[in-house]
This record gives structure tokens, sequence and C-alpha cells, in this order.
């Protein structure tokens, strides 16, 4: 039971700080980060209701953020054995300058001992 204690609390740190490289690989457009980190099989919901596969995601973040300061709050993380579900509120401000809200899911599977992103929801209010 501890060694099973120890291994969430690891893989929490893990996500913890995957869940941050993925939003400072949103704001920052940093396709390297991605290419690293998504699964070959990863899809992608957008806010207006299109599906992205990986290379029309990778597509998509190589273009410039249209949104500054992005950041994030509320983030829980729950660990459900080689599978974890990251939910977040995001922050961020508009192309003209208004505070705007949204949140995302994103899931991960532990695949040859790491972790990959095999799919993402984002909402944007």
């Amino acid at each position: 039971m501890l060694a099973e204690a120890v291994m969430s609390s690891d893989d929490l740190d893990v996500l913890r700080n995957l869940n941050d490289g993925y939003i400072r690989s949103v704001q920052n457009s940093d396709v390297k980060w991605f290419a690293e980190m998504l699964a070959e099989d990863f899809l992608n919901s957008n806010p207006d209701g299109s599906l992205l596969d990986r290379a029309g995601f990778l597509a998509q973040i190589a273009k410039p953020a249209t949104i500054s300061n992005l950041r994030i709050e509320d983030v829980r993380i729950r660990l459900l054995g080689d599978f974890a579900l990251i939910h977040g509120r995001t922050r961020y401000t508009t192309q003209d300058g208004r505070d705007a809200a949204g949140r995302y899911t994103d899931t991960w599977a532990r695949r040859a001992d790491r972790w990959v992103c095999i799919a993402a929801h984002v909402t944007r209010g």
C-alpha cells in the first residue's frame, strides 16, 4: 500500500509539471514540446466544435497564439491507474484586450513508462 501511495504522489508531480508545460506551450506556440508529449493517436476538441488529429493540432499550435496572459486555476488531477484526467480553468486576455475565461480537460495515458496526452477538450467563454 505504501509503494502505491509513493507512486501516485510521483505521478501527480509529473502530471502537474506536464499540465504546466502544456499551458506554457500553448501560450508560446511550442510545437516541439507538443511533438514530444502528444500520443500518435491524439485528438483535440476545439472551442468551435472542430476535432483535430495530432498533425492538425500541431499545425494549429505552430501559429502565433491569439490570446495572451494565459494562466490556469482550479486544476484538478484525477489519477486512474495508467490514465489521468486533468480539469482546469483558464484565464486569458483576448486580442482586443478583454479578460476572458474557459475550461479544459486533458486526458493522459501512461504508455511505455511515460505519460503522453491522448486527448484534449477546450472551451472558451
